[in-house]
């Protein structure tokens, strides 16, 4: 199998836990698996969960944010749309329209504020009107009936208690369902550089029926770099991040995401979302208050246990136990 390249334009428990369950992730030509150079735009001194006041002294800024370095970031669900990392590229946008979105990550260890260098980082989310590329039969974005929806007016009265378990939907838990069709925009995966960063370029996203704005992400680590891509390892975080009210109104102004009839589910709203700021997965934004349109720059520190593994299978919205103490 042929993958992409960027095309220039994707409680305490026992530790080493490991998943060796090998990862298909392929990519054409040897230059796609090379370390990423960021821009530099988050500073180096900046930890998970950690807040800046004008005027810190130096040692106040350090005490902040050696407390700060402690904080994990939440795990949440997986969700039901994830496709196994087959597109190694920071440019996922595809010929999808929308808001650019430029999303500087840093991944570091929780505990020891080190940048984590050769993790794979997967990121995914819908496109401005709520479609999942994968799953565009099931998706329910844009206010209309998934593509596979019945119509004309239902007839009898149904009988009988339902049976097994209610669908995954896309509410953002449930379980995994399988790729309804070969589309991959707004997915894409590549490795963090010695500072531990990774640079995405893709759009802001769009909401659907029942959740809030956000993005998927996944870091593997301890697995190996080759030409033909990232394999082994195991997941040591899978989260989401997160955009504040103030600038999904103003995302809404603007075409395609204007022509959404969805209701939209707020932030405060979210059942996902744990309402812990940073550490919860809300990205710092930037962007021309009054021409959004111009582009959104996304940014977060992910303070991760690499000895540990979350699959997307724990307890939804549930910080680990160093997590909670530490949330504020």
């Amino acid at each position: 199998m042929t993958g992409s390249t960027e095309n220039h334009q994707n409680q305490e428990g026992p530790r080493h836990k490991r998943d060796l369950t090998r990862r298909k992730v392929v990519v054409a030509g040897a230059g796609a698996a090379a370390a990423v150079g960021v821009g530099g735009t988050l500073a180096a001194g900046a930890f998970a969960g950690e807040t800046k006041g004008k005027g810190a002294g130096a040692a106040a800024s350090a005490s902040s944010s050696a407390e700060a370095c402690y904080k994990l970031t939440s795990e949440t669900t997986e969700g039901p749309y994830y496709i196994d990392a087959d597109k190694i590229r920071r440019d996922i946008t595809e010929d999808k329209e929308g808001i650019p979105l430029t999303l500087s990550l840093k991944v570091i260890d929780s505990e020891t504020c080190k940048p984590i260098r050769n993790a794979a980082v997967d990121i995914w989310h819908c496109d401005a009107l709520g479609i999942y590329s994968g799953y565009e039969s099931l998706s329910t974005g844009g206010g209309g009936a998934p593509t596979d929806a019945p119509s004309g007016t239902p007839s009898g009265t149904p009988s009988g208690t339902p049976t097994g378990a209610p669908p995954s939907g896309g509410t953002g838990g449930g379980g995994h369902e399988e790729p309804t069709d070969d589309e991959r925009y707004l997915r894409g995966t590549w490795k963090t550089d010695r500072h531990g960063q990774v640079t995405f370029e893709t759009i802001f996203p769009g909401w659907y029926r029942g959740r809030c704005v956000h993005i998927h992400t996944k870091v593997h680590v301890d697995g190996t770099w080759t030409d033909a891509g990232y394999e082994g390892g195991h997941t040591c975080h899978t989260g989401q991040f997160f955009f504040d009210e103030e600038s999904v109104l103003a995302s809404a102004e603007v075409e395609p995401y204007s022509t959404s009839t969805t209701e939209r589910t707020t932030l405060t709203e979210d059942t996902i979302y744990d309402q812990s700021g940073t550490t919860g997965g809300l990205l710092r934004l930037k962007y021309n208050k009054k021409h959004i349109a111009k582009g959104v720059h996304a940014s977060i520190t992910v303070g991760v246990d690499p000895d540990e593994t979350h699959d997307g299978t724990d307890d939804a919205t549930q910080p680990s136990a160093s997590a909670s103490a530490s949330a504020s």
